[in-house]
């Protein structure tokens, strides 16, 4: 295997490893879920303006759900870890680095999950509580590589629909990625190529994105809470 298979396949070996450990403690389980609903929801607070835009809005809620959200892609993890050797192989060297990158974002976004669940405890969680575990998790440029890995996800789309023959190679891979066991990755890519071809030029939308996500994480560092999105504070999630 290559250096971007063990790459992937380090990531993904990473997120398992915290899965088994909110497993092995089913109260931090169940605070790590609120914490993934508390970011969801702040992700759709923050960009209440292009969730609304006829341009942005598929965009938006392709970063909302597929990068941001707290979906459980256990089983899809799974599938991956099994076949990382068949999708370097068989995928486009571009494809294989942007899934490298979401593999990365990935395991970074679920480690800060449960470590921020852990020093959160049992208070209630609303903008202040995030805060204050925002500080004590800390590490700003771990913060930043976040930020930057998911832009990276998005300017690797936004390339690829002005290439042709990419396209054309993702979308003749149907078959063979469905029969290799890699049919949910083959939907993400084309959800994405789809979303960002509708968008017609993503310069903008990533621009607010770093700007925005940018400023928040300034903003909690300095101290100040984050903004509550509404069902918040929760003690638990909801059934």
């Amino acid at each position: 295997m290559n250096a971007d298979g063990e790459d992937i396949l380090a990531s993904l070996n990473a997120v398992a490893a915290e899965r088994q450990r909110r497993r092995a403690d089913t109260t931090l389980a169940a605070r790590v879920v609120t914490m993934k609903a508390f970011q969801h929801a702040r992700f759709a607070h923050t960009y209440a303006d292009l969730l609304a835009s006829g341009r942005y809005r598929d965009a938006a809620e392709f970063f909302l759900d597929d990068l941001y959200g707290p979906r459980d892609f256990t089983l899809r993890d799974a599938q991956f870890a099994r076949i990382v050797p068949g999708l370097v192989r068989m995928f486009p060297k571009e494809i294989v680095a942007t899934v490298k990158a979401l593999g990365q974002l990935h395991a970074l976004s679920e480690r800060f999950d449960t470590e921020m669940a852990v020093v959160d405890g049992d208070t209630p969680l609303d903008g202040a509580a995030y805060g204050r575990a925002w500080r004590a998790v800390g590490q700003p440029p771990e913060r930043e590589r976040q930020i930057a890995l998911m832009l990276q996800v998005g300017q690797a789309l936004d390339r690829y629909v002005r290439n042709p023959l990419l396209r054309h190679s993702l979308r003749i891979m149907r078959g063979p990625a469905a029969a290799a066991g890699l049919g949910a990755l083959q939907a993400f890519l084309e959800r994405g190529f789809d979303t960002f071809r509708e968008m017609r030029g993503a310069e903008e939308f990533l621009r607010t994105v770093a700007t925005r996500e940018r400023a928040l994480a300034a903003r909690l560092f300095a101290g100040e809470d984050a903004p509550t999105p509404a069902g918040f504070p929760r003690t638990s999630p909801e059934p």
